[in-house]
């Protein structure tokens, strides 16, 4: 993965001009991702009120939760998920985090536990088979967001892509990507990085239905999700 990751990334040119008024794929790639989210909310219909049952009878709080994120030119927006941790995960976080060494250096590397303790029960479900971001196609139908496409990411975590962030930034962050076909929580943060830049250098509307193709079989079998 290393040889790879170098090659995806050794031709990096930033640009001049780090504003870019028009999103990677441009009014191809947002017809497509409007009308396949509409599609898809109306097939998971059944599902998304399955699962808003479950959430909200689990422990009474609240069924969504939306985290600020980065989108394209550097836009925030809210990134809805199911909600699958307690109520007060950023206490448990950081008291977890205080008392274990080790998860503290997982967490500054990775941004993920592999074992996080504000996961609920059904939260661990609806992570496994990545159910709980079903809601951001909602995003996607705002145009926060995009069927495929980078992995969205908080403000911190963008300075980890240093010269790179220009690539993310060219593009609205997907539902799905490169990354999470590739192993996801598995792999490197240089190697996500990695494949977000060679998704935005390389994109095709025929490349972004082969992802969403090889994102069925990725789910189904849980590769790196946790």
């Amino acid at each position: 993965m290393k040889s790879a990751t170098r090659s995806a990334i050794s031709p990096l040119t930033a640009p001049d001009d780090l504003h870019f008024a028009f999103p990677t794929g441009g009014v191809a790639k947002r017809a497509f991702d409007i009308t396949t989210a509409m599609i898809a909310l109306v097939v998971f219909s059944p599902l998304f009120l399955m699962i808003m049952a479950l959430v909200k009878f689990t422990d009474g709080g609240r069924i969504f939760y939306g985290h600020s994120r980065v989108g394209h030119n550097g836009r925030s927006f809210k990134c809805l998920k199911f909600r699958t941790m307690v109520m007060n995960g950023d206490e448990v976080l950081r008291k977890h985090l205080h008392n274990n060494p080790e998860a503290a250096d997982e967490w500054r590397a990775t941004r993920k536990l592999k074992d996080d303790p504000r996961v609920t029960a059904v939260g661990s479900v609806l992570r496994k088979l990545s159910l709980d971001e079903l809601p951001q196609l909602f995003n996607v139908i705002r145009g926060e967001m995009s069927i495929v496409g980078p992995r969205p990411v908080v403000d911190e975590e963008l300075t980890l892509y240093d010269n790179f962030a220009v690539y993310y930034l060219r593009t609205r962050p997907g539902l799905t990507g490169l990354w999470q076909i590739s192993g996801r929580n598995d792999v490197s943060y240089e190697s996500r990085i990695a494949f977000d830049t060679h998704y935005v250098q390389n994109w095709s509307l025929m490349r972004d239905m082969s992802i969403i193709l090889k994102t069925i079989p990725a789910v189904c079998m849980s590769r790196g999700s946790y």
